[in-house]
């Protein structure tokens, strides 16, 4: 790691997330002068995998990956690393109007099967080539233009069957179905070739053995890139030449071209001149859905393994069981809205656990409030109506400056695949125009 001081590189790269840490070693692997600029004091992003208070390491932020992302299985070959399968569930709870029923797995997502099928009609339609949306589909235009709980009023379902699809949908967005868009949900079910199953087991059934921190110390330890902690970005000024960037320590970095990694909804905190496009101001603005919680617990024996919904107007809507540890349980959990339960409060989070398990016992919770978080302001990118088009204006440079990560990949947003994909882009962009610039 270098210490703040003024200096000079071919590419500035703020941001030291997963898309930074990419961008960073694929540049150099070209060649040219790179430096990771992180605001905190780790590296890593939401791939955050540390010890807890529980008693084992826990994956703090994302953790979930799967052979049907490309881009980060390819990592994952190149670096040797392996999945392991999360827990094996027996049973499954639904909570609804106060009452809880206990049934076999495979009964509960029989019961989701007929609203999952109908959400999800006419992904292949809206996104053909799911990789590349872009321009956008006259359906996929629609789609975008339709919340979810809209799609789901028109839709011929029970009021059961639409409060399961409900909650279900309310944890991938981690946010209410009022403001999410149709179109997302046709879009992750079309990357996973139209089956709804298959893209509920991308991002619900395997992890990076290890930890998602075996990743980041394999691109690290290859990297020819400098990396900066503690290194806030408060403003970019370009001319003809490059950029300068301005730090908070008062340190100014001087670059040719400059990767912006930080999540979109934090972007606008950033001077910008010549300033950015009216555009991408207002969608960091505007933020995106995912504004929830995820917390882990510690509960107190052995429990079999199940999983639990309950629909969106719950502080939590998912729980599940995913370790064991001595003689306890690992669960992990997700809710909707931050605003609704503290996750470092043992007390609250064991309340809101019991809606399912009214005897449950925790002993530690443990989980970082991203939406909280000045650096991030959301958990995972789920995008609101009208915002695709958003993701299409992020992905033009403005000057000298490129945008990249996992909220505005084009394939798998949201996802570590879409932050690798997206910085790829990028170094390329940028090692082919400097290539085609030449000197310095």
């Amino acid at each position: 790691m270098s210490s703040g001081k003024d200096s000079a590189v071919d590419v500035a790269i703020v941001g030291g997330g997963i898309a930074g840490l990419i961008a960073g070693r694929d540049l150099a692997r070209a060649g040219l002068s790179a430096l990771v600029l992180e605001a905190k004091d780790r590296l890593g992003g939401r791939a955050f995998h540390r010890d807890s208070k529980l008693g084992m390491k826990l994956e703090i932020g994302g953790g979930f990956v799967h052979w049907l992302q490309p881009h980060l299985w390819a990592e994952m070959l190149a670096y040797g690393l392996e999945i392991e399968s999360v827990a094996w569930i027996e049973h499954g709870y639904w909570l609804d109007k106060g009452e809880v029923r206990k049934m076999p797995i495979m009964d509960l997502m029989g019961a989701m099967t007929p609203g999952e099928i109908r959400i999800a009609e006419g992904a292949l339609e809206a996104f053909p080539n799911p990789h590349a949306p872009f321009p956008l589909t006259d359906a996929a235009r629609r789609a975008d233009r339709m919340t979810v709980a809209q799609r789901l009023a028109e839709l011929d379902l029970s009021d059961e069957e639409r409060r399961m699809v409900a909650a279900h949908w309310t944890l991938s967005f981690n946010g209410p179905m009022e403001d999410a868009a149709w179109s997302q949900i046709l879009r992750l079910v079309a990357l996973a070739g139209g089956d709804w199953k298959m893209r509920g087991q991308a991002e619900s059934r395997y992890v990076l053995k290890g930890g998602t921190s075996m990743l980041i110390d394999a691109i690290l330890a290859e990297s020819g890139a400098e990396h900066r902690l503690n290194a806030h970005v408060i403003s970019i000024v370009q001319d003809e030449k490059g950029a300068a960037l301005s730090l908070a320590d008062g340190s100014i970095v001087r670059a040719r071209e400059v990767i912006v990694t930080v999540p979109m909804p934090v972007v606008h905190d950033m001077a910008f001149d010549p300033p950015l496009s009216a555009r991408k101001v207002a969608a960091s603005r505007r933020n995106q859905v995912s504004q929830g919680v995820k917390v882990w617990m510690r509960a107190k024996g052995k429990i079999d393994g199940f999983i639990a919904f309950a629909p969106e107007d719950y502080p939590l809507t998912m729980m599940g069981t995913e370790y064991d540890v001595d003689d306890d349980t690992i669960l992990l959990a997700f809710g909707p809205r931050s605003s609704d339960l503290d996750i470092r409060d043992v007390a609250a989070v064991q309340a809101a656990a019991r809606q399912w398990l009214p005897d449950l016992e925790l002993v530690a919770v443990d989980g970082h409030d991203w939406s909280a978080d000045p650096l991030c302001r959301e958990t995972w990118a789920m995008l609101r109506t009208g915002q695709l088009e958003d993701i299409e204006e992020f992905n033009r440079p403005e000057g000298h400056v490129r945008f990249a990560g996992g909220d505005i990949a084009l394939g798998w947003a949201g996802h570590f695949d879409g932050a690798i994909e997206s910085a790829r882009r990028a170094a390329r962009d940028i090692a082919r125009k400097l290539s085609a610039q030449g000197g310095s």
